[in-house]
């Protein structure tokens, strides 16, 4: 007992110093104006390098993503229904499905998935 947390002892602490390590000699000590600017043949930049970014995109990744995560929390049901109970695999499928339309129809009728207004 005493060796294994002598061990993780060990590889906590060597762990720790590797992070602390490159942690220091990561850092950059030289920063100044031109070299955080962004290069335009050697002029001063016209505008801001920063692009505004659009909230209806973002809104719209976001909806991908849960549609994402959602078919892969449906892939497995028709695997699922030869191992359980049929009455319960339906009603929970059942249920789940019902959750998901729900919400498709409240996006749908609040124009979230409208790409352009």
């Amino acid at each position: 007992m005493m060796m294994i947390m002598t061990a993780s002892m060990m590889t906590i602490m060597l762990s720790l110093a590797i992070m602390l390590l490159a942690t220091l000699i990561s850092k950059k000590m030289n920063e100044d104006r031109e070299k955080s600017s962004p290069f335009e043949c050697g002029f001063d930049p016209k505008n801001s390098a920063r692009l505004p970014f659009s909230s209806r995109f973002f809104l719209i990744a976001v909806i991908f993503m849960i549609f994402d995560v959602e078919i892969a929390l449906l892939l497995p049901m028709p695997i699922i229904m030869s191992t359980s109970n049929m009455k319960s695999w339906l009603i929970i499928s059942s249920v789940f499905l019902l959750i998901l339309i729900i919400g498709l129809y409240h996006e749908w009728n609040q124009g979230s998935l409208e790409w352009s207004n």
